[in-house]
């Protein structure tokens, strides 16, 4: 071996030595992260919850006006998501599988939630059909009660919703194409039989990742439903709502009892989350492949 070979294998020993010592040192930055960011504040939270113990950590837990919170919550969130489910699904079909004048209004519509905060879209829904709303007095003649209400709570739960699912589809239907759709019909299928049996198969993955995504988007709402709800304790609060309104109480111990539902629910929906992304990422491993 020369002298040449030998300095180049060390100067590449070197490197790689090198290369290892900075990928070690962004790996324990990125646990640094991790643990300041996540795992300190659910130590924080479950440590305020449980300060005065079991007794007291249950009781604020199965205190009347909290399981009305719970209720509201995922009452919103079995309306909301549903619905934002049949949108996401319609709208990513038509952006993805035709073209049609109007085709970017649609898209900027879907992705206009994005854009507006979601205390101005409470204060839409405020203007629009609250007691001096526009709609207001034609809803007040038929005793019809949208703000300060659960109908309000859905429509902002919703609003702040709508681009999850179609966003997450979109991409992943585009990047299909429509030959396997071409090919169902030439053979007699459907519209309805094409959905059923060639597209949904191809995005079941990509569709449960956005309703996992829209269902934590959901639940952890505040700012839209705080404008409409009210803050009307046992009736038209949510969980966020709830905590809030203990923690301005400085009732703490009740404040971090009920945060810590809203923790169990966003690790369950994290849990969802990793595991319909290690789906996608291994269907489009296969597809590479292939």
């Amino acid at each position: 071996m020369t002298t040449a070979t030998l300095t180049a294998s060390a100067a590449a020993n070197q490197a790689r030595r090198g290369n290892i010592i900075a990928r070690r040192a962004l790996i324990a930055s990125a646990w640094l992260a991790f643990a300041l960011f996540l795992l300190l504040p659910l130590y924080i939270v479950l440590h305020e919850a449980l300060q005065k113990g079991f007794g007291t950590f249950f009781s604020a837990i199965l205190e009347p006006d909290t399981i009305s919170a719970l209720k509201l919550t995922l009452l919103a969130v079995g309306i909301s998501v549903p619905l934002n489910l049949v949108f996401g699904v319609s709208a990513a079909w038509c952006v993805s599988k035709y073209e049609f004048r109007g085709k970017s209004i649609l898209v900027t519509l879907i992705d206009l939630p994005f854009s507006v905060s979601p205390v101005i879209a409470g204060l839409i829904y405020v203007l629009l059909f609250g007691a001096q709303g526009y709609f207001g007095p034609w809803l007040q003649e038929r005793d019809i009660q949208i703000i300060f209400a659960v109908p309000g709570i859905v429509l902002a739960t919703i609003f702040v919703t709508v681009p999850f699912v179609a966003r997450e589809l979109i991409p992943l239907m585009q990047e299909q194409g429509t030959q396997e759709e071409e090919a169902a019909r030439l053979l007699g299928a459907n519209g309805w039989q094409m959905f059923w049996h060639v597209t949904l198969p191809n995005i079941k993955w990509g569709l449960i990742y956005g309703v996992v995504l829209c269902t934590a988007r959901a639940m952890g709402e505040f700012g839209a439903v705080s404008v409409v709800s009210g803050h009307i304790r046992g009736l038209t609060n949510t969980l966020p709502l709830q905590v809030e309104i203990l923690y301005n109480e400085y009732n703490h111990v009740a404040a971090f009892s009920v945060a810590s539902l809203l923790l169990a629910l966003a690790l369950i929906i994290l849990l969802l989350k990793q595991w319909s992304e290690a789906r996608l990422s291994r269907l489009k491993s296969a597809d590479d492949e292939e």
